[in-house]
């Protein structure tokens, strides 16, 4: 196996002015066929998930470094021409096109090589081991979680960002061969669509309130609800202020555990398990805000929202309604029966809790009829057509 520790042309100098954003515009107009992207983003360490360094590969160009950070308009002004409704290869996309849109980037049509490996049956669909196994080269690796918004960036960063899209044109190329030859291209297109059309709309980061903190929903009391809700805005105002992620102020985890014990003292609040007690400063100003929350009138501390009466619980599901739960179990199997002949993951022919809601609605939510009905159930819950075509027969026989 052949090592590959810098790209084989060099390490490409990082673009980061105006006019150098002009000029690789320019080269990359030049080029032929799609683009390979990529970024590098420091949401460990700031605000948000914005792109840090893009990395750009087509051929008859080479590869591009391009660092946005200090003229964002400049680079979409100059970018956005060249690369917007082209077509792009991406290693699992999901995670770099919302941080290429709020640079008014956008594709016009999509490549997975990482959807792709999982459609393909491959065991592991990380980047490097995907070119090792189709190419037998090793890529140098270890710097995806680095602080990429620091300046300058490290030689080694550079190559590391590079070897990302260094063979990721020709593992597109490869991928599609090996989906067309397992008669499984056109499924792969309507995923890649999926994806693309999925991000079309997005213009910046989503906005988020203090509800949306994973475990705010184990917190009952109002009191609680309180606290946490001071300490969300807070930290955010903080965050946003410092430029800094929410993690390296106050990790949400234990800013809930906080709220859910309401430590009274400073030696109560020092011994919540995560909290940095070690800094006096800290447990001070935390300790200052929990005070705020629970001396404020009561009348507007926030009460808890239950979340609209959905699905039962599995538990509650087979001991309630045993009959609907061994149908929606039949179906699970067989579908997992044709994801093993497939070679495809169970949730990527049909997300689990699509499944769920069409057996439920079938059998003992009696929103599905018929059988007729069952298509339409899917494509509301987003299935693409192939997905339709594949387990409509399965859904039908076992739910009805």
């Amino acid at each position: 196996m052949t090592d590959l520790t810098t790209p084989r042309g060099g390490i490409p100098r990082v673009l980061a002015t105006p006019s150098e954003f002009a000029e690789a515009a320019s080269v990359l107009a030049s080029g032929q066929g799609p683009l390979a992207i990529d970024t590098e983003r420091a949401s460990g360490f700031r605000y948000d998930d914005r792109a840090f360094l893009v990395q750009i590969r087509r051929r008859g160009v080479g590869t591009l470094l391009l660092d946005p950070e200090g003229a964002r308009p400049e680079f979409t002004r100059a970018l956005a021409p060249v690369l917007n409704e082209q077509d792009w290869i991406i290693h699992a996309a999901a995670s770099d096109l919302p941080s290429l849109a709020w640079l008014g980037l956008y594709p016009g049509a999509l490549f997975d090589t990482e959807l792709a490996g999982r459609l393909a049956g491959f065991d592991h669909v990380n980047l490097a081991a995907m070119i090792a196994m189709l190419f037998d080269v090793h890529l140098a690796k270890g710097h995806g979680a680095e602080d990429w918004s620091q300046r300058p960036l490290p030689e080694d960063w550079l190559a590391y960002a590079a070897l990302d899209v260094e063979l990721l044109l020709e593992l597109g190329d490869t991928m599609a061969e090996i989906l067309d030859a397992q008669g499984k291209l056109e499924w792969a297109a309507q995923e890649f669509e999926y994806i693309r059309a999925t991000h079309a709309e997005i213009t910046g980061p989503a906005e988020s309130t203090w509800r949306d903190m994973k475990g705010v929903s184990s917190l009952t009391r109002p009191e609680q609800l309180a606290v946490a809700r001071e300490l969300w805005m807070t930290r955010e105002s903080i965050a946003v202020a410092d430029d800094r992620a929410v993690s390296r102020i106050l990790p949400t985890k234990v800013l809930i555990e906080v709220a859910r014990t309401l430590p009274r003292t400073a030696r109560d609040l020092a011994r919540v398990k995560g909290f940095p007690a070690r800094r006096r400063s800290a447990v001070r100003f935390w300790g200052e805000v929990i005070e705020r929350a629970t001396s404020s009138d009561p009348r507007t501390w926030p009460k808890r929202e239950r979340p609209p009466r959905g699905l039962p619980s599995r538990q509650a599901w087979a001991n309630e309604h045993p009959e609907s739960f061994e149908r929606f179990s039949a179906a699970r199997a067989h579908i997992d029966d044709l994801s093993a002949e497939l070679e495809i993951p169970t949730e990527n022919i049909l997300k689990p809790a699509t499944l769920r809601a069409v057996s439920w609605a079938a059998t003992a939510g009696r929103q599905v009829r018929s059988p007729l009905d069952v298509p339409d159930m899917l494509r509301s819950h987003e299935a693409r057509d192939w997905q339709i075509e594949l387990t409509s027969p399965i859904l039908t026989e076992t739910l009805f």
